[in-house]
Order: structure tokens, then sequence, then C-alpha cells
């Protein structure tokens, strides 16, 4: 590395503007740093409340994690409105209906999500939502016993006959509206389908299972 000298032979010092541009520069990563942490500390809090809504909205026997996204999320609360929110709640549970459906394991995601004191008062511009249902639960909800089809999107559900003897029958799975799930397009894949059996089918399978405790107007 070569060195600057002056025309005596002397070694000359770094330039005093080059010592304030290396200041400058590192006054203005720390500023930076400090930046992003103070906007994490902001999210970090933000997901906490936004966690703790939820649960005491959904009832959830454990907090949800909460991933706000965006940068700065502290210009995001000043407007009033987070830019997408990602919850991830597990153990939904299933109350004031006959047919009881829980959720083992939920997703959400919410797009501009308007900051609340409270889950039942929150509001999204969109949700998306994505719900596991355990078979079990499902086979309680119709009193059938459902389980996983031999195709995507359907599902086999024995049905017992009263006097013995039973079908088996291959149901499409969708989302119907109001956050339900409906079953169509049953398949007789192995038995007989008598008049009894199909009553017992037309019972559990004519009018879709609502999902209970699930945030409105998710597709």
């Amino acid at each position: 590395m070569s060195e600057r000298r002056r025309s005596d032979g002397a070694a000359c010092s770094p330039a005093p503007w080059r010592r304030r541009r290396i200041i400058a520069a590192a006054s203005l990563t720390t500023l930076l740093v400090g930046a992003v942490a103070v906007d994490r500390v902001a999210a970090a809090r933000a997901e906490s409340r936004t966690a703790k809504a939820f649960q005491e909205g959904m009832e959830t026997p454990e907090q949800p994690s909460v991933h706000v996204s965006g940068f700065p999320v502290l210009t995001q609360l000043a407007e009033g409105s987070l830019r997408h929110v990602d919850i991830t709640a597990h153990d939904i549970p299933a109350s004031g209906t006959s047919r009881p459906l829980p959720v083992t394991k939920l997703t959400v995601g919410l797009d501009g999500l308007r900051t609340s004191g409270s889950a039942d008062e929150a509001h999204a511009r969109s949700v998306e939502a994505i719900a596991f249902l355990p078979y079990e639960d499902m086979s309680n909800a119709l009193v059938l016993d459902v389980s996983p089809g031999d195709e995507p999107g359907r599902v086999d559900a024995k049905v017992r006959l009263p006097l013995g003897g039973e079908v088996t029958v291959s149901a499409a799975v969708s989302a119907a509206s109001g956050n339900r799930i409906a079953f169509t397009d049953a398949r007789v894949t192995q038995g007989e389908l008598t008049p009894p059996a199909k009553a017992l089918l037309d019972t559990a399978l004519r009018e879709p299972v609502p999902l209970q405790n699930v945030p409105e107007d998710c597709t």
C-alpha cells in the first residue's frame, strides 16, 4: 500500500475530510441499526397484542403465533392498518352448535388489518384461511365413520345399517359459504345403498357443517 509523502519526504496524515466521512458513515450505520431495532420492538408488541386478542376472541388454549410483515411497522401502526399479518392457531374449539367440528390447526393470512384491541372487532381488507380437521371429529359431527379417500379432495364415509351391515360412500369435500364444510357428489364404493342407508346419508351430508370460531368471510 503506497503512502502519500510531502516533498520533503515526510509522511502525510489522513485528510480531515476523510476522517469526517468515516465518522459520518459510522453514525449513519448506528442510526439505521437503531431504527431497525426500534421498529422490531414495535412489531413484536403488535404481534403480542394481536395474539392475545385472537386467543381471547377464539378461546384457544394457547396464544397463536403471529407475524407482522412489511417495514417499517411503526409507519403502519401510525396509519392504523397493518399491511399483512399471518396467524397460526391450534385447537380452535367448537361450541354452540349441534354438530360441533373443532379445528386442530388454523392458518390465517390477513391483508390490510385495521388495528384493534379485540379480535371480535378486528377488520381486514381480505382474509384467507386454511383449516385442518381431524377425521375423528368429522366422524362425530356427521355420525358416520369418516376416513381419507382414494382421491384428493374426497373422503370415505361408512354408513352402518340399522339391521346390520354397512355401506361405504366416497364424497367430495369443499369449502362452502359462511365458513362451512360441504360434502357433495356421494358415490357408493362398497355395499348396497338401501333406502335406510340413503336416508342416513341424506341426513348426514345434506347440510354443510359449520366451523365455529373461525374468522368470518374467509376464502
